[in-house]
């Protein structure tokens, strides 16, 4: 069965060659003229992916994207804004408001068709995803109703890649969900009056992001940033709420991840204040050390974000680097520092 292809775009000679080129390549194409029209039409067909003005009258792309994300039904479908301005504010709110792809007019013919296959591509690899960190759910929660329904909000989910230092979310913005690490790796960091960045955490696979601001009903207190090529799922701040007060078991198990959260905050700024450099550097390469996935030989990290996260300066990276590498505790090619005494580094003296 072909799959279904929405466009909105009101400029009709953009819209009908999209439509032409589509259903030339086995495409089922629904078109609208409108924005409100097309959210109608999304209600009506649930297409498998939808292409999207912004600038558009009645309810231009953010009001569409709006719309269908409040429908369970639609919320998922990938989404690709289609825009004449790739300024970087529009970038930003679109990708904030769930949005998965951008193509900036005029595009050719193979950038549509491969943009289309792509986000395709990836909806399907996202229905066989489920998380590892929800199954350690099972050795706290008695009854699997709980998990059985995080499970499935987020299965329904659609996941978001973000790419190398692209921002996930920045400090101050409203929470609007927890996020979700499936793949990669991701940063927080907060700045300092002189522009100094601390970095307060990094997060791989199967961790959460956000728990504090979803608890607390708070703005986020810090800016998430990808470290690397990375896929994130955002599970909404209300369907989180609704299953944390039917299941407080599942609840529980959320502000046990908030306590050690906490927790590995408090071991930092004891570390900041009180370890001498030697030491916090070698905590540092440590918690990157464990958090590499199983058969990776090293990790890759930059000196300004190892100076972030152990709280110095760039040279004395450097240095401290330099002298790890010359008593045999790592090796280092380029930005890839692999640890061959991690014992060693694990009790280093202060």
């Amino acid at each position: 069965m072909s799959k279904k292809v929405l466009i909105i775009e009101d400029n009709n000679d953009i819209r009908e060659n999209v439509v032409e080129i589509l259903e030339l390549a086995g495409y089922q194409v629904f078109d609208a003229n409108n924005g409100k029209k097309g959210v109608e039409i999304a209600l009506k067909e649930i297409p498998d992916i939808i292409l999207c003005d912004i600038m558009m009258p009645e309810l231009d792309g953010y009001g569409v994207l709006y719309m269908l994300n409040k429908n369970p039904e639609t919320a998922a479908i990938p989404f690709i804004f289609l825009t004449a301005k790739a300024e970087r504010l529009d970038l930003r709110k679109g990708m904030e408001m769930g949005a998965d792809d951008y193509l900036t007019k005029p595009f050719d013919d193979m950038d549509l068709l491969n943009a289309i296959e792509s986000r395709l591509k990836k909806k399907e690899i996202q229905k066989n995803f489920y998380s590892k960190s929800l199954d350690r759910l099972n050795n706290l929660i008695s009854k699997n109703d709980g998990l059985s329904e995080l499970k499935k909000i987020i299965q329904d989910r659609k996941s978001r890649h973000f790419k190398k230092n692209q921002v996930i979310y920045y400090d101050g913005d409203k929470g609007s969900g927890l996020y979700l690490v499936i793949s990669g790796k991701v940063k927080t960091i907060k700045l300092a009056e002189d522009g100094r960045e601390l970095m307060t955490g990094i997060y791989a696979h199967d961790e959460y992001l956000g728990i504090n601001a979803l608890l607390a009903n708070e703005p986020y207190a810090d800016t998430a940033t990808a470290l690397e090529d990375s896929v994130l799922c955002l599970i909404p701040k209300d369907q989180l709420e609704q299953l944390l007060n039917l299941y407080p078991e599942v609840a529980r198990e959320f502000i046990k991840l908030l306590a050690n959260d906490i927790r590995d905050k408090e071991d930092q700024l004891m570390q900041l204040a009180y370890h001498s450099v030697r030491k916090r550097m070698a905590e540092a390469m440590i918690r990157l050390y464990r958090q590499q996935s199983d058969g990776k030989e090293g990790f890759k990290i930059t000196r300004e974000d190892l100076a972030a996260m152990a709280g110095m300066a760039t040279e004395t990276v450097s240095r401290t680097l330099s002298d790890f590498k010359d008593e045999g505790l790592i090796e280092k090619k380029g930005s890839l520092i692999t640890i061959l005494e991690p014992e060693k580094l694990a009790k280093m003296k202060n």
